[in-house]
């Protein structure tokens, strides 16, 4: 039994927990914060999609394309600000539907892009990331009534 310490453990394995718990922690944080990331980015997908429906429900009770241009923009960046994104949200608007009679089944479609810095997702991590979303919507057939 000359192997044995006092503890019953053998001589050779003292100190392995403490050196697998070093050697284990950084990794174990790394996918704690991959994790993490993971489910920011998500949420700003779900931030993005959100604002682009927004929009185009609110372009789709416009009167005219330029009143529902300006509706769309304006809710996108609202929702966009709500939720936590700092981004220039760049939203185009596609208003060909508003030429349709009154009346008549017509549609727009909004389509809202942002830029999200991984930074503002997990502090000090570089780059950037591009979401992108759009959403239809129909236009209220009695918008010049």
């Amino acid at each position: 039994m000359s192997g044995l310490c006092r503890t019953g453990a053998i001589s050779g394995e003292r100190g392995s927990a403490t050196l697998e718990l070093v050697v284990l922690a950084p990794v174990l944080l790394a996918f704690i914060a991959l994790i993490v990331l993971v489910g920011k980015v998500a949420n700003a997908y779900g931030a993005v999609e959100s604002a682009a429906r927004d929009a185009a429900r609110q372009a789709s009770i416009a009167r005219d394309p330029a009143q529902a241009r300006q509706a769309a923009t304006a809710s996108a960046a609202a929702v966009l600000r709500r939720e936590g994104l700092r981004c220039g949200p760049s939203v185009s608007v596609d208003t060909s539907g508003f030429s349709r009679r009154i009346g008549t089944a017509a549609q727009v479609t909004a389509r809202v892009s942002c830029v999200v810095p991984l930074g503002d997702l997990l502090p000090g991590l570089p780059g950037s990331k591009a979401v992108r979303a759009s959403f239809t919507s129909p236009i209220d057939p009695f918008r010049g009534a």
